[in-house]
């Protein structure tokens, strides 16, 4: 566990998308995404953590509607920007940090969230609260690091996890009322390490499904 002083992400929005490495990683989970859960045109969907919405987007054209919700208003302002450039209708977004805001009054056929719950303080907490936001038979799909010794990350400014066991993924989620959990490889990411050349991340998604 490294420093919980919060890294400023709306700082960073307006060049976030310049990364390749990030960009592919986000579409490589997007793909991971449809690949494992039925997507649907009647789908509401809730993207949490959705920065710039490079995951929104990708699975937009699948489902329904797609809220995309961040508490970095700076990610927002750029996927409106995206949002309205590409004339998309099915796309919201919403400043929401489910550590401290009240719940959303919708219920949602999927959430998604990607790479965020290293961030998050008390991660079985917030599976409670995304499985309270699920509707009945909905379903969940966390993509996240396994272990990586904090080294991922150039800055560990806000990074409270560094990494997760597949193992005690899996019991969070069961704890949160999921079944028909899978978790499985979704991208693997080269990044170079401080004096330590290249290495390759591995990023998991963990999917489950709220009971009918």
């Amino acid at each position: 566990m490294e420093s919980r002083k919060k890294r400023d992400f709306s700082a960073e929005a307006a060049s976030w998308d310049d990364n390749p490495v990030r960009v592919a990683n986000a579409l490589a989970i997007a793909d991971a995404v449809q690949a494992r859960i039925p997507l649907s045109r009647d789908m509401d969907v809730l993207d949490y953590g959705s920065g710039t919405g490079l995951v929104t987007l990708a699975l937009s054209s699948y489902v329904h509607h797609i809220v995309a919700a961040d508490n970095a208003p700076g990610m927002l302002v750029k996927l409106a920007e995206k949002v309205s450039a590409s004339h998309l209708t099915n796309v919201s977004t919403i400043a929401l940090d489910l550590e401290c805001d009240p719940f959303p009054s919708q219920r949602f056929d999927m959430i998604v969230s990607t790479l965020t719950m290293h961030h998050i303080s008390d991660v079985p907490a917030m599976m409670g609260r995304f499985a309270e936001l699920l509707k009945p038979g909905g379903y969940l799909a966390i993509a996240d690091l396994d272990p990586d010794e904090g080294e991922f990350h150039a800055d560990n400014t806000g990074v409270l996890h560094f990494g997760f066991e597949r193992d005690q993924m899996r019991g969070i989620l069961e704890k949160a009322g999921l079944e028909d959990i899978v978790i499985h490889t979704a991208s693997r990411v080269n990044k170079p390490v401080a004096g330590k050349g290249t290495r390759e991340f591995t990023v998991f998604l963990a999917s489950g499904r709220k009971s009918t």
